[in-house]
């Protein structure tokens, strides 16, 4: 003998599993962004207090305008401009690199190629994001160092910034190419139809249209790839040595901020002397770095940005 469920109840029992699957789902989606900013903060936490440590021994003032890194050394010195200039000379350079290169690769690959162009060509450019870090400073250290020193400038050493700048300019491009693609793809057709419409070629289309809609988007590919140079480890460790080198002459060794800390962290100093915290110190100084070009970046795209109904 079969019992009829009352249509309403047969309704609030669907609902209700519903409500629930909706709800779990909405707690682990909300778990993991929690991850993501527990993780966030922890770093920064610990950044903090380990850095207001180091300062608590070493003036402001000495570790942001002296021009001698030497805490490794009996004759110790504090000063971080040497990491700093090192830092930005070989992100500087990457930019001055790559922002052509992956600029014009990404109009091409949005305006001019054709179909079977870009199913070939875009997957290539992005092959070069895949490529272990290591892989690309070997590269720098085994052919591109030893063509400068022979041909370009004999008086430079096995280790130079040069080398360390075209390898990293190499890395960032795919950033810089995919990110402004993908911005200009998003540009709707109707504004390059209505450019056409008026008598406009495909250079004034993409120059004048596609372009400065777009220029949100690639702008933020810009500090993006910029960040990304800023914070590479192991190609410049390998390319441009561990002199600390307060230098604009990109043909001398020099050392970044995050060479720096790889280079204390894997070696034999003692945890908690003032030689060790150094490592939170600039670790703490390249954070703010990247996020004012993080922050800058996020303004420009929202002063720029094209919204279409």
């Amino acid at each position: 003998m079969s019992i009829e469920v009352n249509p309403l109840e047969r309704r609030y029992r669907q609902n209700f599993r519903s409500n629930i699957g909706g709800h779990l789902i909405g707690a682990v989606l909300l778990l993991c962004a929690s991850v993501t900013v527990v993780t966030t903060v922890g770093i920064v936490a610990i950044l903090l207090f380990e850095g207001l440590s180091f300062f608590k021994e070493v003036s402001a003032f000495e570790f942001f305008t002296g021009t001698k890194w030497t805490p490794l050394f009996t004759s110790k010195g504090f000063g971080v401009l040497p990491l700093v200039s090192g830092t930005l000379l070989i992100g500087i350079g990457a930019a001055l690199v790559a922002l052509p290169l992956g600029t014009l690769t990404a109009i091409f690959l949005s305006e001019y190629a054709s179909p079977r162009v870009r199913s070939i060509l875009k997957p290539s450019v992005e092959v070069l994001s895949g490529i272990p870090t290591v892989v690309y400073g070997y590269f720098a250290l085994t052919f591109i160092s030893p063509f400068i020193k022979g041909y370009i400038w004999p008086d430079a050493g096995p280790y130079m910034a040069i080398s360390a700048i075209i390898v990293v300019g190499i890395m960032i491009v795919p950033i810089i190419a995919s990110i402004s693609d993908d911005a200009l793809r998003a540009v709707p057709k109707e504004l390059r139809e209505a450019a056409y419409g008026v008598g406009a070629n495909r250079l004034e289309v993409t120059t004048r249209v596609a372009f400065p809609a777009a220029l949100s988007g690639i702008v933020a590919s810009y500090i993006l790839a910029i960040s990304r140079a800023i914070g590479e480890t192991m190609a410049v460790t390998i390319a441009a040595g561990a002199r600390p080198n307060l230098t604009a002459n990109p043909f001398e060794a020099v050392q970044t901020m995050t060479a720096y800390i790889v280079s204390v962290s894997l070696g034999d100093t003692p945890h908690g002397t003032i030689e060790f915290k150094t490592i939170f110190a600039v670790g703490l100084t390249l954070f703010f770095m990247t996020l004012i070009m993080n922050l800058i970046s996020a303004r420009i795209t929202r002063k720029y940005r094209e919204v279409y109904d």
